[in-house]
């Protein structure tokens, strides 16, 4: 009997052995570790709080939609609490330029409290922006400013701030009305500033390519493609996809855009597993960015997790993205290799960190737990 029982426990410990393989081999992400990481990251941004502008600005707005996925993957209450005092700090606004993108970003987090059931959310200053910000005049509307303002939308990053946001209202009032305001403004950026050759976004009309010697170029002679910038756009679209109804009817539009520019940025991740700043001339600055590197991270997650991406393609390039980027924080919590607020490739450090880059680390860390 003892023979037998002996038996049975190293069969079982053998099985045990396997199954904790598989597990690791088939994610090869540690998840405690990840979700772990990703609280000691909001642990610390909240305790040293920054902003461009104001606390409903742009770069607190993106940072979190960092905490509503991570929220929203996890449970875990300590990101609710985070986003309920962030809204009543706020007073439930946005910031105050009806016309531009960035601040409305803030009002995602707003949204989502309220499709979570939360009795005491003001939508109402939200719902003033959106239908000014669509409806309103601008001259931004017109096409007669500057070089770099001929539309609504017109530099990339845009496509982060205001399409995830409508379309989260869209299906908060189940009105697709919102929807279609947004295909006009998005079609109207990506007509401007997206390069069909190269699958990428040019930040605005001062880094389009016309081929003349006056262009914008870096020092290798190539295009200057900006790595946030193009994470912005890719983040956005997992964001804005993840709201949009499957039967919409010009859906097909921004699942094709979100393929092509995957496969493009799959393509030029590095051997560390990060991508650098300037994405064609990676050679500019040699150190990999964690801004940019979360926000693609997060949408080649995404789409793998939502069936549009190959999962024995883009799989291996997650892992070793996340893995990456775990290893740019720092014991405290604090994410850095993050580059300063820009409009186009510029270098960053160990120590240099945004709540935007925050943001990008927990929206990466939020999709890589539900990796299978």
């Amino acid at each position: 009997m003892k023979l037998l029982s002996s038996v049975i426990t190293f069969i079982l410990f053998f099985i045990f052995l396997l199954s904790c393989k598989t597990i690791k081999k088939s994610t090869g992400i540690e998840k405690t570790v990840t979700q772990q990481a990703m609280l000691k990251a909001l642990k610390w941004q909240e305790a040293n709080p920054i902003f461009a502008k104001a606390p409903t600005d742009w770069t607190n707005g993106a940072y979190y939609v960092g905490v509503v996925k991570s929220h929203e993957s996890t449970h875990d209450k300590a990101f609710l609490d985070a986003l309920q005092s962030m809204a009543v700090r706020n007073e439930w606004k946005p910031w105050e330029r009806f016309y531009h993108a960035d601040d409305i970003i803030i009002s995602y987090s707003y949204l989502y409290l309220k499709s979570l059931g939360e009795t005491n959310a003001n939508l109402q200053p939200t719902a003033d922006f959106i239908n000014d910000h669509l409806h309103k005049p601008y001259f931004w509307k017109d096409g007669t400013a500057t070089n770099e303002m001929k539309i609504l939308w017109w530099w990339c990053d845009a496509l982060f701030m205001a399409p995830p946001v409508l379309a989260k209202y869209a299906k908060l009032n189940n009105d697709i009305s919102y929807l279609k305001e947004m295909d006009k403004y998005y079609t109207q950026t990506y007509a401007l500033l997206y390069n069909k050759e190269e699958r990428l976004f040019a930040r605005d009309t001062r880094y389009l390519w016309t081929g003349k010697e006056t262009d914008s170029k870096e020092k290798n002679g190539k295009k200057i493609f900006w790595s946030r910038g193009n994470g912005w756009v890719l983040a956005g679209l997992a964001l804005t996809l993840a709201d949009m109804p499957i039967e919409y009817p010009n859906r097909s539009f921004y699942e094709n855009l979100f393929t092509e520019m995957a496969h493009r940025i799959k393509d030029l991740q590095h051997e560390d597993g990060l991508w650098r700043t300037s994405l064609l001339s990676p050679e500019s600055f040699t150190h990999g960015e964690v801004s940019g590197s979360g926000f693609f991270t997060f949408a080649l997650a995404w789409g793998i997790n939502n069936g549009l991406l190959k999962k024995s393609v883009y799989k291996p390039v997650v892992i070793k993205a996340w893995n990456a980027i775990l290893k740019c924080q720092q014991e405290n919590g604090k994410v850095g290799w993050v580059q300063n607020i820009g409009a186009d490739p510029m270098p960053a450090t160990a120590d240099s960190w945004q709540n935007f880059g925050t943001g990008a680390f927990l929206m990466a860390g939020s999709e890589v737990l539900k990796l299978k």
